[in-house]
């Protein structure tokens, strides 16, 4: 049975087949957050911090960590993000960045086993991340995608999963330590995005036996009701046998659906996760 053991000082977190469903809060990522970026790029943590603490609170088992602010010290950004989010929360982090640099920035300020995002198919990608994750002992994001670029052909995709697979076995990692993010396109640009999605991630469980993981909130790109749309392909995607996800944990809509399909699915013992929520949510209204 394979499972992804990810790991702060104190706590390990563990993605498998028969284990919780593993959220993973993305809002540290100024990307599209202009304030952030700019807090970032003049030193100001105060909204990361907040973010951190408040993803935590509302469910989130791993932190995503992204300091990608243009112009600016990405690898200082990321040293110092990766610093003060780890001294405040005590779960996993996620590293995640474009630039080698930042990645090994962060693993190297990072105490704990931590995730990677990400590693391609592409030859130069793979030649520059899967070292590092040897090096510091983490495990890495598998993007579907190689020099061809994203393939909307579900068999490409699965080829560049298992050889990302095979390529991190020769660096020496342990094949449970690589993630596979099997590609989720926007559907109302790409009409069959989500079943494609939903065989891949079927594909990878049963033929190379790795966990998965994706930014699922990219279906729903463009179209109203965005909450809605992601929490009803979370369901189904946990459904399929996905077994992580990079997700705004602030989301009530979609955090519930989370929880539920884990009852659903079988990964939620007598039901007490559901339960719990359903218990605070009450709480929450009656306050």
């Amino acid at each position: 049975m394979t499972e992804t053991v990810l790991s702060s000082a104190t706590q390990d977190v563990v993605i498998g087949f028969e284990r919780p469903f593993v959220v993973v809060g993305e809002r540290i990522n100024p990307t599209g957050r202009k304030k952030l970026a700019a807090e970032i790029a003049a030193g100001d943590y105060s909204t990361v911090e907040s973010d951190a603490a408040s993803q935590v609170a509302a469910g989130a088992h791993v932190l995503d960590v992204n300091a990608g602010v243009p112009t600016a010290d990405e690898a200082q950004m990321m040293t110092e993000i990766v610093k003060r989010v780890q001294g405040l929360v005590d779960v996993p982090l996620c590293i995640d960045s474009a630039m080698v640099s930042a990645l090994e920035a962060g693993l190297a300020a990072y105490d704990g086993k931590a995730l990677i995002n990400s590693v391609t198919g592409e030859n130069d990608s793979l030649e520059s991340v899967l070292p590092l994750a040897k090096k510091y002992g983490a495990a890495v994001v598998a993007i579907c995608n190689d020099e061809g670029g994203i393939s909307e052909d579900p068999d490409v995709r699965f080829d560049v999963a298992r050889k990302i697979k095979h390529r991190a076995m020769d660096h020496g990692l342990q094949a449970a330590d690589v993630v596979v993010d099997p590609l989720v396109m926007p559907v109302g640009a790409v009409g069959d995005s989500g079943r494609a999605v939903l065989s891949l991630i079927g594909r990878v469980r049963a033929e190379l036996e790795l966990n998965t993981i994706c930014g699922a909130s990219n279906v729903s790109f463009g179209l109203p009701d965005r909450q809605g749309l992601n929490a009803a392909f979370l369901a189904m995607l946990i459904g399929a046998g996905l077994t992580s996800a990079i997700v705004n944990p602030l989301h009530g809509q979609v955090m519930t659906a989370i929880t539920g399909a884990e009852v659903l699915a079988g990964l939620d013992n007598r039901c007490k996760r559901w339960m719990k929520r359903c218990r605070a949510q009450q709480n929450t209204q009656a306050a």
